[in-house]
């Protein structure tokens, strides 16, 4: 068990994705909101893949309830910014236009911004535009003197182990007929407007989701960082015949992608959780890792909570931490090919029938548990870590966390992803439009109601405006054509040591 000087250095930041949409419920075409700055560089406040799906992130924290003030800061400076908008609150997205009406991130007519534009036009060619508009909540999170190959046997336990989360969290069992239009989903029809599971926790994190073929032919190895490093610089070089077909530039001239290989660039690799370095202006990110290490982990698989104003309570984020720490301490043999297929499978199983009375997962060893049984042996082994962070913190903030979320277990009707279906049910005849078209509403009506100092709105002004500064800085600055920083920009060179 770490010591209290240590759990006390944990830190964690939250990446928060939410659509624009109106208040009927369908997308926002508007472009990114000029008050809040510019997109490229404004530090708390950018897009997505759509120029209608903001991005908001925190800094680093030692206190969830200081992550939790700050998140909730800049959701007030985007709601009083928004006009009749209002931020979608489910993973799912609200009502989609046609997918080639889906507007990409528009950065400006720098290289760096116009090759953010290329990219997301890219990964609009390879998996289409409305894949890209489902939204989730990234934790990231660090433990001071924890190695890269501690953070790797992390990772490795988290992949055996993440379906826990999506059971407890998961709250998509639902989704807009937009969505799956044209396309063969497996999916039941609730109601002229929805389709649905009924025992899904997930579906943003099962097949229809952030799931790609091509990717699924990268061997990843999460035995170590050179082997994690190699396999992913393997995807970033080898060129992908599908994409080699689509090529770099249209017969016009323009761009429709920023390179053929089955990567684009390290962002683009899907996983439920990555090794994370802070990188420095123009470094790769993989350059990054191998030079440096891994500084923390991303945490990928959380939905946004319709039922939280700002997506992620505290309860989550502590059940977070200690089943990181379990995760971290538990042991964590070698992955073979063999368990990451049995892994993912497992991820879908939970996505696609988490609450189903008497399922079964497979063991990392072979054979099957039912679910509930093993999802009560991983929280039991949570409260050891949650104990050791309330004896850090003082109080039992972490254990009680531990005893409400363990609930779920045993009453499946508690879940995020039931009390969604039960809601749409109850009040919105099976619309899941209609139910979060709603609860988008209510929460934009309680962050405009929240006290808005008018220094915390001085402040959002003064780094909307810097933003801008800055990114007319960077665009007086450029000197090389856009395919010689093109070139530059993916060159497998720049990945290595």
């Amino acid at each position: 068990m770490y010591s209290q000087e240590i759990l006390l250095g944990l830190r964690r930041g939250i990446e928060k994705e939410s659509l624009r949409a109106l208040p009927g419920g369908s997308l926002a075409l508007t472009p990114h909101p000029a008050p809040l700055g510019a997109a490229l560089t404004h530090p708390h406040i950018t897009t997505d893949y759509s120029e209608s799906q903001l991005e908001l992130i925190t800094g680093v924290h030692a206190g969830i309830d200081d992550a939790l003030r700050e998140l909730t800061e800049i959701h007030q400076a985007v709601v009083h910014a928004l006009g009749e908008e209002r931020l979608w609150v489910s993973s799912m997205p609200c009502g989609l236009p046609t997918d080639e009406t889906i507007p990409i991130g528009r950065y400006g007519s720098s290289n760096i911004g116009r090759a953010k534009s290329v990219y997301r036009m890219g990964l609009g060619q390879r998996y289409g535009r409305r894949m890209q508009t489902i939204s989730g909540i990234h934790y990231n999170w660090s433990l001071p003197g924890v190695s890269s190959a501690q953070y790797f046997g992390l990772i490795r336990n988290f992949r055996r182990y993440g379906w826990l989360l999506l059971y407890l969290f998961g709250a998509s069992p639902a989704l807009c007929q937009s969505f799956v239009a044209g396309r063969e989903h497996g999916l039941q029809r609730l109601s002229d407007s929805t389709f649905y599971l009924p025992h899904a926790t997930s579906l943003r994190m099962g097949p229809l989701g952030y799931q790609s073929d091509a990717q699924a032919s990268i061997a990843v190895s999460y035995n170590c960082l050179e082997s994690y490093a190699d396999s992913l610089q393997a995807a970033l070089s080898r060129p992908y015949p599908a994409y080699e077909a689509i090529g770099i530039q249209t017969p016009g001239g323009d761009y429709s992608q920023l390179s053929t290989s089955l990567l684009q660039i390290e962002n683009e690799f899907y996983s439920t959780i990555r090794a994370k370095r802070v990188i420095r202006p123009g470094e790769r990110p993989l350059h990054a890792l191998r030079e440096r290490g891994v500084e923390y982990i991303e945490v990928r698989l959380m939905d946004l909570d319709p039922f939280e104003p700002v997506g992620i309570s505290a309860d989550t984020m502590r059940v977070l931490d200690a089943f990181l720490l379990h995760c971290l301490q538990a042991d964590s043999p070698p992955d073979t090919p063999e368990e990451i297929a049995a892994n993912g499978r497992n991820q879908h199983r939970v996505a696609a029938r988490g609450r189903e009375p008497g399922l079964r997962l497979e063991l990392p060893g072979g054979g099957e548990r039912l679910l509930v049984d093993w999802a009560a042996e991983l929280l039991r082994a949570c409260e050891a870590h949650a104990d050791a962070l309330d004896a850090a913190h003082g109080g039992q903030a972490y254990r009680d966390a531990l005893a409400r979320v363990g609930e779920r277990l045993t009453r499946p009707e508690l879940t995020p992803s039931a009390r969604v279906l039960a809601a749409m049910a109850q009040q919105h005849g099976n619309s899941h439009i209609g139910f979060i078209a709603q609860r988008s509403g209510e929460t934009h009506a309680a962050l405009q109601a929240l006290p808005y100092p008018q220094a915390l709105r001085e402040r959002f002004e003064q780094l909307a405006a810097a933003s801008v500064e800055e990114q007319h800085r960077i665009e007086a600055a450029d000197t090389l054509p856009f395919e010689e920083f093109r070139r530059f920009y993916v060159a497998p060179e720049r990945m290595a040591v």
